[in-house]
């Protein structure tokens, strides 16, 4: 890690915790404010992968993970109207999901960097955005996976409603879960054109010299 990698590392580690803050408020009946700023983290992963490398990119996923686990840790301590802001299951949920999406993100990017200037951004950013809505929501919020906190009841989630309103019949967490995932790909596309403005001024300097 050197300098020029800190701002990569600041920028996560903020998406991270102003993502932490605003999941706490619902948008409309489907999110929060928190599912507009998460998946910037993507974008953050991206550019330094392609800037400075693999390498540095798992770095500030590791610090964001980090982040994201203390921001845990402090949400199981902060008591809300119905128990704890975090509990131990979307502790669990957040810190996989993100760990395991941003890697995931990491490796394919790489393996596409060659390619067309566009491809390796978006393939890698919606696989990881695809993998990192599924482990999130059905481990935070599954029934079959109960016993993984059985004290914390999350059964206003199983409950079975139309999905996003509209669809057919399933339990309110697929709902959640499909909605965050629109939000997900729908910034994928618009992350493009900043992606291509940071990193074309970033290389373009150490291109010349």
């Amino acid at each position: 890690m050197t300098r020029a990698h800190l701002p990569g590392i600041i920028a996560m580690a903020a998406i991270v915790v102003a993502s932490n803050i605003l999941v706490q408020y619902l948008f409309g009946n489907w999110l929060t404010w928190g599912a507009f700023t998460y998946p910037l983290a993507f974008l953050v992963t991206d550019i330094m992968n392609r800037v400075y490398g693999a390498g540095p990119a798992r770095t500030v996923v590791f610090v964001g993970f980090i982040v994201g686990v203390f921001c845990s840790l402090i949400g199981t301590q902060i008591m809300g109207e119905f128990g704890p802001l975090v509990t131990f299951r979307i502790a669990i949920g957040s810190g996989l999901a993100f760990l395991t999406a941003q890697m995931l993100d990491v490796g394919i990017f790489s393996a596409l960097r060659n390619g067309a200037w566009w491809k390796a951004p978006l393939v890698s950013t919606l696989i990881g955005s695809t993998v990192d809505t599924a482990l999130f929501f059905t481990i935070a919020f599954s029934a079959s996976l109960a016993f993984l906190e059985p004290g914390n009841d999350v059964s206003w989630a199983g409950e079975v409603l139309p999905i996003l309103g509209f669809g057919p019949m399933a339990p309110l967490w697929v709902s959640l879960a499909i909605a965050d995932w629109a939000v997900k790909l729908t910034l994928a596309l618009i992350a493009l054109a900043p992606f291509r403005a940071i990193t074309a001024r970033v290389t373009a300097p150490a291109e010349m010299r």
